[in-house]
């Protein structure tokens, strides 16, 4: 709706017709908001922490900072004995993954400068009868300036800003996430290739063996003691734990490559790996464990999930309220020289569009978000509890191993190895207590190994050390 034109009392200069537009656009062209204001509209989540094994120290209570980007040309720079700590530290610096959800982060803060933004206000320039400009009975032509601004009226910004604001603590939680998987997955890489090198000591001691034994044969077998042939089964164990040293150290690159590749280095230059397999620690109950999930940023995202959905349902809602238009100008009438001022409001007429479907589909989305959070959580115990169980299984084959069938399989080798210098026994029972008795450490280590990928599973499902857990339990 505008109002209708009103002649003015006089004719006026041009220079005060260039002060009555600035004057307008001055009224209505709307203050920027500053980007601290925007940001600061509501404050940052705060981030559970995450000590993984040695890792206690590289997650600070609130959200974990940007990491440091460096140049694909830039050195790594890592140690030559490498520890776990040393590793976490690398891949938090330099793991690509990491760095996309850190920039995720930064579009959700421009995200909530952009959504604090006024609309901007539009200039409107016309004229009329320019055709017959030349002309000077062609009658009056008139030239009319005016600005329009648009009123967001029903909260629609509020919304907008809030469904931001869940946007950005959104995309902290996802970061996170991914933060305590990437320190999970080095853990467990770590803990292979730690397994890797002893894996490779055991091949080493194994064909050192192996060449006892074969000597031992060659001088029985010079002596007339025992046939030729068991000097050529010894030779063959030897050829054999020559081949399983050389897989073991096949491995063990791979293994150190996959490390690498998590702080963007596929070739990494550390000597070895440094750590403990040996060191476990208590399982605590399940239940106690169980209580924890909600701290695991995969679940704890879901509350600022849920809050953008909200956010969503009363945008669609603010859209059944009309915005207004205002709108002012001057129009000047060339025949007379004189002006007119123009002052109007525009309002759609919510008749036929009241926005039902808009704020049925963010409702519902809003309750498939309640829904989803609750498979989440499932699926999330789940894990816990497989993983759990097969910990536990592991922790119990731990403890036959250290008790019984390593004394028992090292006391019979030795018994063997002494009785066949002595002529008592026969080469394949020296071959049998042999391969006994790396089969059973081969499988100590590999569940040590297990035992400690399982730990850094568990800590990732509960967004903290097991040590929480028992320090609770203890206090109670």
């Amino acid at each position: 709706m505008t109002m209708g034109h009103v002649p003015a009392a006089s004719a006026a200069p041009v220079r005060r017709r260039t002060h009555a537009i600035f004057i307008i656009c001055t009224l209505f062209v709307p203050t920027w908001p500053q980007a601290a204001s925007a940001q600061n509209t509501s404050p940052l989540l705060v981030q559970p922490r995450l000590r993984i094994s040695q890792a206690s120290d590289l997650a600070g209570p609130h959200a974990p900072p940007r990491p440091k980007q460096e140049t694909a040309t830039s050195a790594v720079h890592e140690p030559a004995e490498l520890t776990l700590s040393d590793a976490l530290s690398l891949a938090l610096q330099r793991n690509p993954e990491l760095a996309a959800f850190g920039k995720e982060r930064s579009a959700t803060e421009a995200a909530l400068l952009q959504a604090s933004a006024l609309p901007n206000p539009v200039l409107d320039i016309a004229g009329d009868n320019l055709r017959n400009l030349r002309k000077a009975e062609a009658g009056d032509r008139t030239t009319t300036i005016q600005i329009g601004q648009l009123i967001e009226l029903g909260g629609k910004r509020t919304a907008r800003m809030r469904a931001a604001e869940a946007g950005r603590d959104l995309a902290n939680w996802d970061y996170e996430a991914k933060r305590i998987e990437i320190l999970s997955l080095v853990a467990q890489r770590f803990f292979d290739v730690l397994a890797a090198q002893q894996r490779k000591g055991l091949a080493d001691e194994a064909l050192l063996l192996a060449r006892q034994v074969s000597d031992a044969a060659a001088r029985r077998v010079q002596a007339g003691k025992v046939s030729p042939v068991e000097e050529t089964k010894a030779r063959l164990a030897q050829a054999a734990a020559e081949i399983e040293l050389e897989q073991a150290r096949r491995e063990g690159n791979a293994l150190r490559k996959a490390l690498g590749v998590l702080w963007a280095n596929p070739n990494p230059s550390f000597e070895k790996a440094v750590g403990d397999l040996e060191t476990t620690t208590a399982l605590p109950p399940y239940e106690q464990l169980a209580q924890r999930v909600r701290d695991n940023p995969e679940l704890a995202r879901w509350s600022s999930e849920i809050a953008r959905r909200q956010a969503s349902v009363d945008s669609e809602k603010a859209k059944t309220v009309p915005d207004v238009t205002l709108t002012a100008g001057v129009t000047r009438f060339s025949q007379f020289d004189d002006r007119a001022y123009i002052v109007g409001i525009s309002v759609p007429l919510p008749l036929f569009n009241r926005n039902r479907g808009g704020i049925l589909e963010a409702s519902h989305r809003l309750d498939k978000a309640s829904d989803e959070s609750r498979v989440a959580e499932g699926r999330v115990l789940t894990e816990l509890a497989r993983t759990y169980e097969r910990l536990a299984a592991i922790d119990h084959e731990i403890g036959t191993l250290r008790t019984t069938l390593l004394p028992g399989a090292q006391s019979a080798f030795d018994a063997a190895a002494k009785g066949y210098q002595l002529g008592k026994f026969g080469f394949l029972d020296v071959l049998d207590a042999q391969r006994t008795l790396f089969q059973i450490r081969t499988q100590n280590l590999r569940a040590l190994a297990d035992y400690q990928r399982g730990v850094s599973e568990i800590e990732r499902l509960v967004g903290g050390p097991l040590e929480a857990s028992l320090q609770t339990m203890n206090r109670q």
